[in-house]
Protein backbone atom coordinates (compact mmCIF):
# COMPACT_ATOMS: atom_id res chain seq x y z
CA UNK A 1 0.00 0.00 0.00
CA UNK A 2 0.97 3.26 -1.08
CA UNK A 3 1.00 5.95 1.54
CA UNK A 4 0.60 9.88 0.62
CA UNK A 5 1.21 13.18 2.40
CA UNK A 6 0.83 16.32 0.12
CA UNK A 7 4.69 16.48 0.42
CA UNK A 8 7.90 14.57 0.60
CA UNK A 9 11.09 16.15 1.38
CA UNK A 10 13.99 13.37 0.60
CA UNK A 11 16.89 14.39 2.43
CA UNK A 12 17.04 15.84 6.07
CA UNK A 13 20.01 17.83 5.85
CA UNK A 14 19.47 21.76 6.15
CA UNK A 15 18.36 21.97 2.81
CA UNK A 16 15.53 19.82 3.47
CA UNK A 17 14.81 21.09 6.25
CA UNK A 18 14.43 24.48 5.50
CA UNK A 19 12.06 23.02 2.63
CA UNK A 20 9.92 21.32 4.97
CA UNK A 21 9.47 24.32 7.53
CA UNK A 22 8.30 26.68 4.25
CA UNK A 23 5.95 23.85 3.30
CA UNK A 24 4.51 23.37 6.92
CA UNK A 25 4.08 27.07 7.02
CA UNK A 26 1.45 26.73 4.17
CA UNK A 27 -0.24 24.55 5.81
CA UNK A 28 0.58 21.48 4.19
CA UNK A 29 1.09 17.58 5.68
CA UNK A 30 4.71 16.93 4.83
CA UNK A 31 6.96 13.60 5.64
CA UNK A 32 10.59 13.86 5.29
CA UNK A 33 12.65 11.03 4.52
CA UNK A 34 16.27 10.79 5.58
CA UNK A 35 18.94 7.51 4.91
CA UNK A 36 20.68 7.59 8.07
CA UNK A 37 19.23 7.13 12.25
CA UNK A 38 18.86 10.26 12.74
CA UNK A 39 18.42 13.58 10.47
CA UNK A 40 21.10 16.33 10.28
CA UNK A 41 23.88 13.94 10.40
CA UNK A 42 26.13 16.19 8.15
CA UNK A 43 25.06 19.13 9.90
CA UNK A 44 26.42 17.73 12.81
CA UNK A 45 29.35 17.24 11.26
CA UNK A 46 29.64 20.63 9.73
CA UNK A 47 29.12 21.90 14.06
CA UNK A 48 32.20 19.97 15.39
CA UNK A 49 34.69 22.58 13.97
CA UNK A 50 32.03 25.19 15.66
CA UNK A 51 29.12 25.78 13.18
CA UNK A 52 30.03 28.21 10.65
CA UNK A 53 26.47 29.35 9.85
CA UNK A 54 27.42 32.45 7.19
CA UNK A 55 29.87 35.02 6.91
CA UNK A 56 29.25 38.57 7.19
CA UNK A 57 30.19 40.24 3.81
CA UNK A 58 27.55 42.44 2.55
CA UNK A 59 26.11 41.86 -0.59
CA UNK A 60 26.88 41.76 -3.77
CA UNK A 61 30.46 41.12 -2.66
CA UNK A 62 29.06 37.87 -0.79
CA UNK A 63 27.78 36.43 -4.05
CA UNK A 64 31.11 36.90 -5.33
CA UNK A 65 32.07 33.83 -3.45
CA UNK A 66 29.70 31.89 -5.90
CA UNK A 67 32.00 32.38 -8.71
CA UNK A 68 29.98 31.59 -12.13
CA UNK A 69 27.17 30.74 -10.47
CA UNK A 70 26.53 34.06 -8.62
CA UNK A 71 23.40 35.19 -10.49
CA UNK A 72 21.86 31.96 -9.63
CA UNK A 73 22.40 31.79 -6.09
CA UNK A 74 21.95 35.57 -5.82
CA UNK A 75 18.23 34.71 -6.20
CA UNK A 76 18.37 32.40 -3.33
CA UNK A 77 20.31 34.61 -1.04
CA UNK A 78 17.28 37.27 -2.28
CA UNK A 79 15.40 34.53 -0.13
CA UNK A 80 17.66 34.25 2.50
CA UNK A 81 20.74 36.16 3.07
CA UNK A 82 23.07 35.86 5.69
CA UNK A 83 21.43 38.86 7.66
CA UNK A 84 17.86 36.43 7.69
CA UNK A 85 19.94 33.79 8.50
CA UNK A 86 21.17 35.70 11.69
CA UNK A 87 17.48 36.09 12.81
CA UNK A 88 16.82 32.74 11.79
CA UNK A 89 18.95 31.14 14.18
CA UNK A 90 18.63 33.78 16.84
CA UNK A 91 14.82 33.04 16.90
CA UNK A 92 15.47 29.21 17.64
CA UNK A 93 18.09 30.19 20.34
CA UNK A 94 21.26 30.10 19.15
CA UNK A 95 22.37 33.87 19.76
CA UNK A 96 24.34 34.22 16.85
CA UNK A 97 27.44 36.61 16.62
CA UNK A 98 30.46 37.29 14.15
CA UNK A 99 33.54 36.11 14.75
CA UNK A 100 37.22 38.19 14.31
CA UNK A 101 37.31 36.63 10.79
CA UNK A 102 34.00 37.82 9.78
CA UNK A 103 32.34 34.53 10.02
CA UNK A 104 29.12 33.89 11.91
CA UNK A 105 28.54 31.30 14.77
CA UNK A 106 26.23 30.01 17.56
CA UNK A 107 27.45 31.91 20.69
CA UNK A 108 27.65 28.15 21.75
CA UNK A 109 29.53 27.07 18.69
CA UNK A 110 27.74 24.12 18.79
CA UNK A 111 25.47 22.13 15.82
CA UNK A 112 23.00 19.74 18.37
CA UNK A 113 21.17 22.65 20.36
CA UNK A 114 19.98 24.58 17.29
CA UNK A 115 19.52 21.05 15.35
CA UNK A 116 17.31 19.78 18.59
CA UNK A 117 15.07 23.58 18.79
CA UNK A 118 14.47 23.40 15.12
CA UNK A 119 13.27 19.96 15.16
CA UNK A 120 10.67 20.55 18.10
CA UNK A 121 9.52 23.35 16.11
CA UNK A 122 9.16 21.65 13.05
CA UNK A 123 7.38 18.66 15.04
CA UNK A 124 5.24 21.24 16.60
CA UNK A 125 4.27 22.39 13.26
CA UNK A 126 3.22 18.77 11.42
CA UNK A 127 6.59 17.39 10.35
CA UNK A 128 6.52 13.36 10.41
CA UNK A 129 9.81 12.04 10.31
CA UNK A 130 10.89 8.86 9.19
CA UNK A 131 14.52 7.78 9.38
CA UNK A 132 16.48 4.63 8.35
CA UNK A 133 14.51 5.21 4.73
CA UNK A 134 16.82 4.99 1.88
CA UNK A 135 15.01 5.86 -1.53
CA UNK A 136 16.28 3.44 -3.47
CA UNK A 137 13.59 3.66 -6.81
CA UNK A 138 10.40 4.65 -8.51
CA UNK A 139 7.35 2.87 -9.56
CA UNK A 140 3.99 4.09 -10.77
CA UNK A 141 3.29 3.10 -6.84
CA UNK A 142 5.04 6.29 -5.91
CA UNK A 143 8.97 6.41 -4.22
CA UNK A 144 10.24 2.78 -3.18
CA UNK A 145 12.10 3.37 -0.10
CA UNK A 146 14.27 0.36 1.79
CA UNK A 147 12.99 0.65 5.75
CA UNK A 148 13.95 -1.73 8.48
CA UNK A 149 10.37 -2.60 8.03
CA UNK A 150 11.28 -3.77 4.41
CA UNK A 151 10.11 -1.81 1.55
CA UNK A 152 7.86 1.30 2.18
CA UNK A 153 5.93 3.50 -0.97
CA UNK A 154 4.85 6.89 -0.47
CA UNK A 155 3.77 9.34 -3.16
CA UNK A 156 2.21 13.20 -2.98
CA UNK A 157 1.86 16.01 -4.73
CA UNK A 158 5.06 17.79 -4.70
CA UNK A 159 8.25 16.45 -3.61
CA UNK A 160 11.55 18.14 -2.35
CA UNK A 161 14.65 16.24 -3.56
CA UNK A 162 17.19 17.21 -1.31
CA UNK A 163 20.14 14.12 -0.95
CA UNK A 164 23.66 16.33 -1.07
CA UNK A 165 25.88 15.55 -3.41
CA UNK A 166 28.49 12.95 -3.44
CA UNK A 167 30.50 13.64 -0.46
CA UNK A 168 30.78 11.79 2.88
CA UNK A 169 28.42 9.20 1.37
CA UNK A 170 28.92 7.05 5.24
CA UNK A 171 26.25 9.92 6.01
CA UNK A 172 23.68 9.61 2.98
CA UNK A 173 25.06 11.66 0.26
CA UNK A 174 26.55 8.83 -1.81
CA UNK A 175 25.15 10.30 -5.31
CA UNK A 176 22.84 7.81 -6.10
CA UNK A 177 20.23 10.47 -6.36
CA UNK A 178 21.63 10.67 -10.47
CA UNK A 179 20.03 7.99 -11.80
CA UNK A 180 16.43 9.39 -11.28
CA UNK A 181 17.70 12.05 -13.88
CA UNK A 182 18.51 12.42 -17.78
CA UNK A 183 22.03 12.97 -18.13
CA UNK A 184 21.54 15.95 -20.07
CA UNK A 185 20.31 17.33 -17.03
CA UNK A 186 23.43 16.72 -15.05
CA UNK A 187 27.08 17.83 -15.03
CA UNK A 188 29.11 15.51 -13.38
CA UNK A 189 30.11 15.56 -9.55
CA UNK A 190 33.71 16.59 -8.38
CA UNK A 191 35.36 16.84 -5.25
CA UNK A 192 35.65 20.75 -4.21
CA UNK A 193 36.29 21.96 -0.55
CA UNK A 194 39.17 19.14 -0.39
CA UNK A 195 42.66 18.66 0.00
CA UNK A 196 45.02 18.64 -2.33
CA UNK A 197 48.22 16.02 -3.62
CA UNK A 198 51.41 16.49 -4.38
CA UNK A 199 54.86 14.75 -3.53
CA UNK A 200 56.17 15.52 -0.19
CA UNK A 201 60.08 13.84 0.64
CA UNK A 202 59.70 10.95 3.48
CA UNK A 203 60.92 13.44 5.88
CA UNK A 204 57.59 16.04 5.60
CA UNK A 205 55.25 13.03 5.27
CA UNK A 206 56.17 12.43 8.99
CA UNK A 207 55.31 15.58 9.52
CA UNK A 208 51.60 15.39 8.52
CA UNK A 209 49.01 16.97 11.28
CA UNK A 210 51.72 20.03 11.76
CA UNK A 211 49.59 22.99 11.15
CA UNK A 212 50.80 26.21 8.81
CA UNK A 213 49.83 29.39 9.75
CA UNK A 214 49.61 31.88 9.42
CA UNK A 215 49.99 32.07 5.35
CA UNK A 216 49.35 33.53 2.74
CA UNK A 217 48.39 31.36 -0.81
CA UNK A 218 48.66 32.71 -3.62
CA UNK A 219 47.09 31.14 -6.98
CA UNK A 220 46.20 32.23 -10.67
CA UNK A 221 42.13 31.99 -11.57
CA UNK A 222 40.76 31.21 -14.74
CA UNK A 223 40.94 34.92 -16.03
CA UNK A 224 44.73 34.90 -15.53
CA UNK A 225 44.12 37.04 -11.99
CA UNK A 226 46.46 36.40 -9.19
CA UNK A 227 44.21 35.73 -6.08
CA UNK A 228 45.85 36.28 -2.65
CA UNK A 229 44.07 34.60 0.76
CA UNK A 230 44.77 34.58 3.92
CA UNK A 231 44.55 31.61 6.09
CA UNK A 232 45.82 28.61 7.76
CA UNK A 233 46.11 25.07 6.18
CA UNK A 234 47.90 21.79 7.43
CA UNK A 235 50.38 19.23 6.08
CA UNK A 236 49.02 15.47 5.40
CA UNK A 237 50.90 12.50 4.22
CA UNK A 238 49.78 13.38 0.73
CA UNK A 239 49.69 16.89 0.42
CA UNK A 240 47.63 20.01 2.15
CA UNK A 241 44.41 20.55 3.30
CA UNK A 242 42.54 23.40 5.16
CA UNK A 243 40.29 26.42 4.63
CA UNK A 244 42.84 28.50 2.78
CA UNK A 245 42.93 26.14 -0.10
CA UNK A 246 38.91 25.76 -0.30
CA UNK A 247 38.43 28.99 -2.58
CA UNK A 248 41.38 28.02 -4.81
CA UNK A 249 40.22 24.55 -5.57
CA UNK A 250 38.06 25.62 -8.87
CA UNK A 251 40.89 26.68 -10.49
CA UNK A 252 43.57 24.35 -9.18
CA UNK A 253 41.12 21.99 -10.31
CA UNK A 254 40.72 23.19 -13.93
CA UNK A 255 44.40 23.66 -13.95
CA UNK A 256 44.90 19.74 -12.73
CA UNK A 257 42.51 18.56 -15.64
CA UNK A 258 43.90 20.60 -18.64
CA UNK A 259 47.82 20.22 -17.80
CA UNK A 260 48.38 17.64 -15.25
CA UNK A 261 49.22 19.80 -12.37
CA UNK A 262 49.03 23.31 -10.56
CA UNK A 263 51.08 25.79 -9.01
CA UNK A 264 50.21 27.83 -5.92
CA UNK A 265 52.40 29.79 -3.80
CA UNK A 266 52.79 29.98 -0.09
CA UNK A 267 53.90 33.30 1.55
CA UNK A 268 55.45 31.57 4.82
CA UNK A 269 56.34 35.25 6.32
CA UNK A 270 52.93 37.09 5.79
CA UNK A 271 53.54 39.02 8.41
CA UNK A 272 57.35 39.93 7.65
CA UNK A 273 58.57 42.73 4.24
CA UNK A 274 60.69 40.77 2.28
CA UNK A 275 63.21 43.53 2.88
CA UNK A 276 63.17 42.83 6.27
CA UNK A 277 63.34 38.69 5.69
CA UNK A 278 66.84 39.37 3.82
CA UNK A 279 68.22 41.69 6.46
CA UNK A 280 67.58 38.52 9.03
CA UNK A 281 69.66 36.37 6.72
CA UNK A 282 72.30 38.37 5.80
CA UNK A 283 73.19 38.89 9.24
CA UNK A 284 73.29 35.34 9.93
CA UNK A 285 76.55 34.67 10.65
CA UNK A 286 77.97 31.36 11.39
CA UNK A 287 74.20 30.01 12.41
CA UNK A 288 72.84 27.54 10.13
CA UNK A 289 69.64 28.55 7.92
CA UNK A 290 67.25 26.53 9.83
CA UNK A 291 68.65 27.94 12.96
CA UNK A 292 67.79 31.23 11.71
CA UNK A 293 64.61 30.40 10.39
CA UNK A 294 63.44 29.00 13.94
CA UNK A 295 64.96 31.84 16.23
CA UNK A 296 65.24 35.08 14.03
CA UNK A 297 62.15 34.40 11.71
CA UNK A 298 60.49 32.83 14.39
CA UNK A 299 59.21 30.33 12.26
CA UNK A 300 57.66 27.08 13.28
CA UNK A 301 55.36 23.84 12.56
CA UNK A 302 54.42 23.72 9.76
CA UNK A 303 55.94 26.71 8.01
CA UNK A 304 59.31 25.87 9.87
CA UNK A 305 59.02 22.03 7.78
CA UNK A 306 58.35 23.93 4.53
CA UNK A 307 60.96 25.75 4.91
CA UNK A 308 63.46 23.17 5.84
CA UNK A 309 62.26 21.07 2.86
CA UNK A 310 62.81 23.47 0.15
CA UNK A 311 65.09 25.90 1.81
CA UNK A 312 67.61 24.52 4.27
CA UNK A 313 70.49 23.72 2.02
CA UNK A 314 69.29 26.91 -0.04
CA UNK A 315 72.84 28.45 -2.29
CA UNK A 316 70.39 31.66 -2.78
CA UNK A 317 71.61 34.61 -2.15
CA UNK A 318 69.72 37.04 0.93
CA UNK A 319 67.11 38.87 -1.15
CA UNK A 320 66.59 36.15 -3.35
CA UNK A 321 66.06 33.53 -0.57
CA UNK A 322 63.62 36.02 1.02
CA UNK A 323 61.43 36.36 -1.84
CA UNK A 324 61.31 32.68 -2.22
CA UNK A 325 60.19 32.04 1.54
CA UNK A 326 57.46 34.55 0.39
CA UNK A 327 56.41 32.73 -2.48
CA UNK A 328 57.36 29.35 -1.64
CA UNK A 329 56.05 27.16 -4.94
CA UNK A 330 53.85 23.95 -4.00
CA UNK A 331 52.42 22.23 -7.54
CA UNK A 332 49.96 19.89 -7.07
CA UNK A 333 49.10 17.01 -8.92
CA UNK A 334 45.87 15.74 -7.86
CA UNK A 335 42.52 16.19 -5.86
CA UNK A 336 41.34 13.73 -2.70
CA UNK A 337 38.98 11.35 -3.76
CA UNK A 338 35.11 12.58 -3.80
CA UNK A 339 33.97 10.60 -0.97
CA UNK A 340 36.70 12.81 1.36
CA UNK A 341 35.58 15.97 0.35
CA UNK A 342 33.84 18.18 2.39
CA UNK A 343 31.09 19.44 -0.30
CA UNK A 344 30.68 18.73 -4.47
CA UNK A 345 30.23 20.77 -7.56
CA UNK A 346 28.28 19.63 -10.23
CA UNK A 347 24.89 18.51 -9.82
CA UNK A 348 21.72 19.01 -11.38
CA UNK A 349 22.13 21.98 -13.97
CA UNK A 350 20.59 25.29 -13.95
CA UNK A 351 19.32 24.61 -16.98
CA UNK A 352 16.72 21.75 -16.17
CA UNK A 353 15.37 23.87 -13.37
CA UNK A 354 12.85 26.63 -13.36
CA UNK A 355 13.11 29.51 -10.85
CA UNK A 356 11.94 27.89 -8.28
CA UNK A 357 13.59 24.82 -8.80
CA UNK A 358 11.54 22.45 -10.15
CA UNK A 359 12.34 20.06 -12.75
CA UNK A 360 11.31 20.85 -15.89
CA UNK A 361 11.00 17.53 -17.55
CA UNK A 362 8.57 16.61 -14.47
CA UNK A 363 6.72 19.28 -12.76
CA UNK A 364 5.97 18.51 -9.12
CA UNK A 365 9.74 17.57 -8.47
CA UNK A 366 11.67 20.19 -6.89
CA UNK A 367 15.66 20.05 -6.24
CA UNK A 368 17.52 22.03 -3.43
CA UNK A 369 21.41 21.86 -1.56
CA UNK A 370 23.98 20.41 -2.71
CA UNK A 371 22.44 18.73 -5.55
CA UNK A 372 22.37 21.51 -7.68
CA UNK A 373 24.72 22.42 -10.39
CA UNK A 374 27.06 25.51 -7.73
CA UNK A 375 29.69 25.13 -5.46
CA UNK A 376 31.20 27.86 -2.35
CA UNK A 377 33.93 27.89 -0.27
CA UNK A 378 33.52 26.79 3.53
CA UNK A 379 33.28 30.18 5.44
CA UNK A 380 29.46 30.37 6.07
CA UNK A 381 29.06 30.34 1.78
CA UNK A 382 28.52 26.87 1.35
CA UNK A 383 25.75 26.58 4.18
CA UNK A 384 24.06 29.73 3.88
CA UNK A 385 23.28 28.77 0.08
CA UNK A 386 22.52 25.32 0.74
CA UNK A 387 19.74 26.35 3.51
CA UNK A 388 18.59 29.39 1.01
CA UNK A 389 18.38 26.93 -2.12
CA UNK A 390 15.79 24.78 0.43
CA UNK A 391 13.80 28.05 0.74
CA UNK A 392 13.27 28.64 -2.53
CA UNK A 393 12.34 25.12 -3.43
CA UNK A 394 10.24 24.79 -0.35
CA UNK A 395 8.39 28.23 -1.20
CA UNK A 396 7.57 26.60 -4.87
CA UNK A 397 6.57 23.25 -3.90
CA UNK A 398 4.11 24.93 -1.63
CA UNK A 399 2.86 27.07 -4.56
CA UNK A 400 2.80 24.10 -6.48
CA UNK A 401 0.82 22.00 -4.20
CA UNK A 402 -1.72 24.64 -3.16
CA UNK A 403 -2.40 25.30 -6.75
CA UNK A 404 -3.24 21.89 -7.25
CA UNK A 405 -5.16 21.96 -4.19
CA UNK A 406 -7.55 24.70 -5.26
CA UNK A 407 -8.39 22.71 -8.49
Amino acid sequence: MTRTADALVIGGGPAGLMAAEQLLAAGARVALMDSQRSVGRKFLLAGIGGLNLTHSLGRPQFDTAYREQQDWVAGWLDALDNQALMQWADALGAETFVGTSGRVFPREKKAAPLLRAWLTRLRAAGLQIHTRHRLTHRTEQGWMFDTPEGIAAWDAPAVVLAMGGGSWPQLGSDGQWQSLFHADELEPLQATNCGMECEWSPVLQSKAGEPIKPVILKWTDQTGRTVERQGECVITPYGLEGSVLYPAVPDLRDGIWRTGKATVHLDLMPHWTTKKVAEVLASRGKHSLTETARKALKLSGGRLHLFNEFYRQSPLEPDALAHTIRNTPITFTGLRPMQEAISTAGGVRREALTDGLMRKQEPGIFCAGEMLDWEAPTGGFLLNACMASGVIAGRAAADYWLTLARQ
